[in-house]
């Protein structure tokens, strides 16, 4: 005789399925971690939708034969992003006064801080190695074709980003104040004044006057710890924002490569 089928349980006593980043009974550790996550990002994009803009962001596609030239870009970016964390640690310590506060200030987190010499050599070393990393970007750019239409405005941006990658790192040598970056940085400030029209307006700006002083070392700081942070920061976001518009160009040997086989398939 054949077996009838349970009848169906009415929607009052059945167990609802468990929600998007709800963890079950019998769930571990791990899982609940993994869940409680899910549900504060869900609740986060619920409120904002921000998947939308990150998918936008994140998932595009890329051109055939992009290789590891293509990430000097990025490395910048996380270059700088060093650049200002490291800097935020240094500035707890530092003492923008000339009368030997700030030379001790630097002795001071390099010999007796926590760390601080490992801080200060990775900011010391992370700015050479932001400017190697943005020269060596732009010459990928220029080489690969990558500022012609319709990327004229990213490499104008690209641009300003490498003179205001100087600036930083002009303005960021004065500030231990001894004697070598006192002597260089009156140099530098003087090879500025000898430029047209705007030179000499140019250095009595970055002296604060007409003599090296207080005035100087907290312009310095300033122009280095908040003007051109903030100024590449925006600038970066703005970089970022046309290169996922525009997408990333195609290494120029897979062009050539492509014209030659429409050449042969025209023959």
């Amino acid at each position: 005789m054949p077996k009838l089928p349970a009848p169906p349980l009415p929607a009052s006593l059945k167990t609802p399925p468990p929600r998007p980043g709800q963890a079950g009974a019998n769930a571990g550790p791990i899982e609940e971690a993994k869940n409680a996550g899910i549900t504060v990002v869900d609740w986060v994009d619920e409120r904002t939708s921000l998947s939308g803009a990150a998918r936008w962001l994140m998932f595009r596609k890329v051109p055939k034969g992009t290789n590891w030239f293509y990430t000097l870009g990025s490395a910048t970016m996380f270059a700088f992003l060093s650049q200002a964390v490291t800097g935020v640690f240094l500035a707890m310590y530092y003492r923008p006064d000339p009368a030997g506060g700030a030379y001790e200030s630097i002795r001071y987190v390099t010999n007796d801080v926590f760390l601080g010499q490992f801080v200060r050599g990775m900011h010391k070393w992370g700015s050479s190695v932001m400017v190697v990393l943005v020269f060596l970007h732009m010459a990928r750019t220029f080489f690969f074709g990558a500022y012609k239409y319709p990327r004229e405005l990213n490499w104008v941006i690209g641009v300003v980003l490498l003179i205001l990658t100087m600036v930083m790192s002009f303005t960021g040598y004065l500030l231990p104040f001894d004697q070598r970056a006192y002597w260089a940085t009156i140099v530098g400030v003087n090879i500025n004044g000898t430029g047209p029209l705007v030179g000499p307006y140019l250095s009595d700006f970055l002296r604060g006057g007409s003599e090296f002083g207080a005035t100087t070392l907290s312009r310095f700081y300033a122009i280095h710890m908040l003007l051109v942070p903030g100024l590449i920061a925006a600038l970066l976001g703005a970089h970022l924002y046309l290169v996922a518009k525009l997408g990333t160009t195609a290494p120029p040997w897979t062009k050539a490569h492509k014209r030659h086989e429409l050449h042969e398939t025209e023959v």
